[in-house]
């Protein structure tokens, strides 16, 4: 195989990372941006020193025999028809989180890939994070056991400095707190623990004015499919820095974000603080794109998984369903849900 020709979809912020990763390669290359706005994208290239075809039409720009692969930075409302198309013209996939804004979205995007198998990527890019790796790799190494009790938070004023407020406090494209933002945290109780086989759920206002069309906090209770119990929390509207905690109890031991109580350390009279990049910002360092895009790249040139491929993210998000629905209608919602 010779270089990887991507299509990337969209030009904001995060978009911009995937361009940046993927120009930064010798073997890959942007072959098209598609973009409402052809000449921002246009302006957007030129800034980055990137040669590549502008195009607001995107069947055009995945049915070309000469693209492998196509990245999704589109709105949310839109990547369940954008994947359904790139997956049968048979290309690989990355894609942004949320996957889609409801659950018919989320089961097109399934039965398209599964239909036409691709390599995916889902940008739950904490999974990239170094001290996600490192409490992945203690948990598989039995430092703490098995995970009995999750807990993890999603902590982040996401107000209007950001340019995706405008549209991601609207409940047609930011659906609610988990789909915005905290299904990070549900996909990572989902990493560390297991699967989640119920969930029971709240949410309020943080301001009688807020801007959010839906409850820009939540919080549920979770069961997890080893026994144990979890808790995830997201709040969008809060007067903190950024926080993304994980606290895990094991039978063996526990870890709270880059801290280590293990049976594997005799002796161990407190927590042993591991340093490292924690996923307490927003930058680039704390969420890597680009060791993302390489994972993907080295899973479609050597036939291998990426650490999220969209069977595993797709459970993520039917559990971020579950829980806006069980606070819509104040019951427990058992998971998993029939298609």
């Amino acid at each position: 195989m010779g270089l990887l020709r991507f299509v990337v979809v969209g030009t904001g912020w995060v978009a911009g990372e995937y361009l940046k990763a993927i120009s930064s390669r010798s073997d890959a290359e942007v072959a098209t941006v598609v973009s409402r706005n052809t000449e921002h994208a246009k302006a957007k290239l030129a800034s980055m020193g990137i040669q590549a075809r502008v195009t607001d039409n995107f069947e055009e720009a995945v049915k070309d025999s000469s693209v492998d692969a196509v990245v999704l930075c589109s709105t949310p409302d839109s990547r369940p028809e954008q994947a359904v198309i790139a997956a049968r013209y048979g290309k690989h996939l990355v894609m942004e989180k949320p996957l889609a804004m409801d659950r018919a979205g989320l089961w097109s995007m399934a039965e398209a890939i599964e239909k036409n198998p691709v390599k995916t990527a889902v940008s739950f890019v904490l999974r990239w994070n170094p001290s996600f790796t490192n409490t992945k790799s203690l948990i598989d190494d039995d430092a703490i056991g098995r995970v009995y009790m999750a807990q993890v938070d999603y902590w982040h004023h996401v107000g209007p400095k950001y340019v995706q407020y405008k549209w991601s406090k609207t409940k047609a494209q930011g659906g609610s707190s988990m789909l915005s933002a905290g299904c990070h945290a549900v996909d990572a109780v989902r990493f560390f623990a297991g699967d989640i086989t119920e969930v029971t759920a709240y949410g309020c206002r943080t301001w009688a004015d807020s801007e959010y069309e839906f409850d820009p906090n939540a919080i549920a209770i979770l069961k997890l499919k080893n026994g144990g119990i979890g808790k995830v929390s997201s709040s969008l509207e809060c007067k903190t820095p950024y926080k993304f905690n994980v606290h895990l109890l094991g039978e063996k031991g526990a870890i709270m974000n880059n801290q280590l109580f293990t049976h594997k350390l005799p002796g161990q009279t407190d927590y042993a603080t591991i340093p490292t990049i924690l996923p307490d910002s927003g930058d680039v360092s704390h969420h890597p794109f680009t060791d993302e895009i390489d994972d993907f790249v080295q899973a479609v040139r050597n036939n291998t998984a990426t650490k999220c491929e969209f069977a595993d993210a797709y459970k993520s998000m039917e559990v971020s369903f579950a829980i806006d629905e069980s606070i819509e209608t104040g019951k427990s919602v058992i998971l998993p849900l029939a298609r």
